[in-house]
């Protein structure tokens, strides 16, 4: 990877997953890869999109920003922060970090997944874009001093 495909292939992560399309997002992955996410670990796209379909129910008004971190060879490191709320509207913000090793392919074989959450009052959201990709003009993480 160079910074410029790095930060392309994380921003299209980044719109698949704030469409909130588990079948979309399970694309990006390879046949059989690998997850860990929190203490979770499964494999493949029939449980990638079983996840995602859990977690979509559970975490209402999803809207999520990744920022390169580091890259080499066929991994990158990303990091993210995401807002949510419940169905009883108790928001809160979770911050993570990614770690992604690609197939020759381009598709993602191996996701690793640590993430803390935050609860925060709906007043302290940053992001506020419509449902859907965050819009080329509002702030990333950096700029937004996350």
């Amino acid at each position: 990877f160079t910074a410029e495909t790095a930060a392309r292939k994380a921003r299209a992560a980044e719109d698949a997953w704030n469409s909130r399309d588990p079948a979309r997002v399970a694309q990006a992955y390879t046949l059989d890869s690998r997850w860990r996410n929190r203490s979770e670990r499964f494999a493949g796209r029939a449980a990638i999109v079983a996840f995602l379909t859990r977690k979509w129910q559970a975490e209402l008004e999803y809207r999520l920003i990744k920022e390169v971190w580091a890259f080499t060879g066929d991994r990158i490191a990303v990091r993210f922060v995401y807002e949510s709320c419940d169905a009883e509207g108790n928001w809160s913000r979770a911050f993570g970090n990614e770690q992604w090793e690609f197939a020759p392919s381009g598709l993602m074989r191996r996701r690793e997944a640590s993430i803390n959450d935050l609860p925060i009052p709906a007043s302290a959201r940053l992001f506020h874009w419509p449902l859907g990709p965050r819009p080329e003009d509002h702030p990333g993480l950096s700029e937004l001093g996350l």
